[in-house]
């Protein structure tokens, strides 16, 4: 092979390495505009700017709290607790808070007000379901343990999904 060609194989070694993800599951890196898990393709997106307009009722000024947005974009999780974690020590809690978009009408009036929430840890056959009495709101959610938890969310004839890291 010549000088060309090996050159060509290391910078192909190097790039590879550049895009090599890790699993590890560490924390996002506190600063960050926009941070996302590492997790084995968990889309986590933990945002810290500002909330959306139809998100912020209660805060004052600009309201720049970790937050999660639902893939549809109908519901945000504000994380009170930023990271999450499976095992709290110091006495605080994961506390979450659930803001659904307003809409002028629910798909199905029958439908439960109640947040159902269905988490699967990712990778796993691990399921847990939760619920938030009265549909989206404040709320304490612990999950059983660490990792990236896919969620489902059914409330008020809506639905959307997101995921969330528990730290251990």
């Amino acid at each position: 092979m010549g000088s060309w060609g090996r050159l060509m194989l290391a910078s192909s070694v190097v790039l590879l390495a550049g895009c090599t993800t890790t699993t590890s599951g560490a924390a996002p890196t506190a600063g960050a505009a926009t941070t996302a898990s590492t997790a084995t393709a968990c889309a986590a997106r933990v945002e810290t700017g500002s909330l959306p307009d139809w998100a912020d009722a209660g805060f004052s000024g600009d309201a720049r709290v970790p937050h999660v947005f639902g893939a549809k974009g109908d519901i945000v999780a504000v994380l009170f607790a930023h990271p999450l974690r499976q095992v709290r020590t110091d006495g605080s809690n994961n506390k979450i808070l659930w803001v659904a978009r307003a809409a002028t009408t629910s798909p199905d009036p029958t439908a439960p007000a109640t947040l159902v929430i269905t988490a699967r840890l990712d990778g796993t056959d691990t399921r847990v379901i939760r619920e938030v009495a009265g549909g989206p709101g404040p709320s304490i959610i612990d999950l059983p343990q660490a990792g990236c938890w896919r969620l489902d969310l059914r409330w008020s004839g809506h639905t959307d999904t997101m995921d969330l890291v528990y730290a251990p």
